[in-house]
């Protein structure tokens, strides 16, 4: 459709960090992009809504200083600066006792392990990067890695359960790999980040990005057919309308984009068919702390949710109107009671459940609770998958993946979304770079 007078034309369907990043991308080389979201919000799990005069993430983020393509992106856009460092801690909830989970001396005093597996506990966490160089973990069951490392308490007592809430009933199964990557990325006591303005001033800088570059960013734009083969793709939305594109970015999730795919383009696209984890969260605006730990796991104590973030530990509570802000959650299939549960049901049930770990919350400091759910979120990755992972190009259509399959072994984030997106973005040719955002000085 494209010759090389022209640049090319690209669309970018999902509008969520990694097809905003691609589309920012793509824009500042000269490809006319358009990007197409279903929603009515840009952002993906970045989306937020209103409280008061503020605007609240509907799920918890942060930046790591490991994220480099996140902040390299966020140095585009002006606003690496705006990110505020701190430093955070971890605790842990066992049995409804809570526990500081950060230094030697707290591991010493954690009586939910035996004074034997404690010493066994922190040794091998030290140690276990190292032990994971060389080996094949791609190949090798989380469990088996782990139990044989720190013994079958330690398994059954803390990571059963942590891996359990986190991928469902295969967390076993799950290659250790990934849990190796993402202690590259984390630690109990680690200095995380958070941008000024929150996700959203992060999300309207690359929706202006890509609008100055000439750009065109639809949300309520859903795909509900997709042709596309050889040199050539169509794209039809609700109401009838079409649209044509040199290149094709696809940003959601297989299951859902061979929904929209027609039989022939169906017939092309990777058979990978990767079980999903969905989320339920509920947000807490509270009017004290909740905790001084940013991030809690919850074991073994009678909750539905497994996992406490104390945001306003990170992010402050003036973005709130004062309020501390909490975020708890439970990852699940999204065929799963819990999910399809009525969102009221699940507040009443969760704000009992969080007074009951934290009973110093009177009836008055809980001025609020929302719920909200996702359908695909984690991936949940079989053994071997690093050979069983598709491709970013389908064979004989101008289409590119780039979705939470293809992350792997990073975990999945904004900032291997927005590395993956560069990767894809890097395949397109495009027209005359635009003039790049100048990062303000330090």
């Amino acid at each position: 459709m494209s010759d090389s007078t022209t640049a090319p034309h690209v669309a970018v369907i999902g509008g969520g960090i990694c097809g905003l990043a691609a589309a920012h991308r793509l824009a500042r080389r000269g490809a006319q992009v358009t990007l197409l979201e279903a929603g009515d919000q840009l952002g993906g799990l970045g989306t937020f809504f209103r409280h008061g005069d503020h605007w609240v993430e509907r799920f918890y983020h942060c930046v790591m200083p490991t994220d480099d393509a996140l902040l390299g992106l966020l140095g585009e856009l002006g606003l690496r600066d705006a990110v505020r460092w701190r430093e955070t801690t971890m605790g842990m909830v066992v049995d409804g006792r809570r526990y500081p989970f950060n230094s030697p001396l707290d591991l010493l005093r954690f009586s939910a392990l035996r004074p034997h597996d404690r010493i066994r506990f922190g040794v091998v966490s030290v140690l276990l990067r190292r032990l994971g160089r060389g080996r094949d973990l791609d190949h090798l069951r989380t469990e088996d890695w782990l139990r044989g490392l720190y013994g079958d308490v330690v398994w059954e007592r803390l990571f059963a359960p942590m891996f359990g809430s986190k991928f469902g009933p295969s967390f076993g199964d799950v290659p250790a790999l990934y849990l190796w990557q993402r202690l590259g990325r984390e630690r109990n006591v680690a200095t995380r980040g958070y941008p000024v303005g929150g996700y959203r001033a992060v999300i309207d800088a690359l929706r202006e990005s890509i609008e100055r570059a000439g750009g065109t960013v639809r949300t309520s734009a859903p795909v509900r057919r997709l042709h596309s083969a050889g040199e050539s793709a169509i794209l039809t939305l609700t109401g009838g309308e079409v649209l044509g594109a040199d290149h094709v970015v696809s940003t959601v999730p297989l299951p859902l984009l061979r929904r929209i795919s027609d039989d022939a383009l169906a017939a092309r696209l990777p058979r990978t068919d990767l079980p999903y984890q969905g989320v339920v969260t509920g947000v807490f605006f509270l009017r004290r702390a909740l905790t001084e730990h940013y991030w809690t796991p919850v074991l073994h104590s009678g909750t539905e949710f497994d996992g406490v973030v104390a945001m306003s530990e990170l992010a402050g509570t003036e973005a709130n109107g004062g309020h501390h802000l909490g975020y708890v959650m439970r990852y699940t299939d999204r065929d799963s009671q819990l999910y399809l549960d009525d969102d009221a049901a699940i507040a009443a049930r969760w704000t009992a459940q969080l007074r009951g770990l934290y009973p110093e919350l009177g009836p008055d400091d809980i001025d609020e609770v929302r719920v909200f759910k996702a359908p695909f979120v984690e991936p949940v990755y079989p053994l071997g998958y690093l050979a069983q992972r598709p491709g970013v190009e389908v064979e004989d259509t101008n289409l590119l993946l780039a979705t939470t399959a293809h992350v792997y072994p990073e975990v999945t984030s904004w900032n291997s979304s927005v590395a993956l997106a560069n990767d894809v973005t890097d395949r397109i040719p495009a027209g005359r770079d635009q003039p790049a955002i100048a990062e303000p000085a330090r």
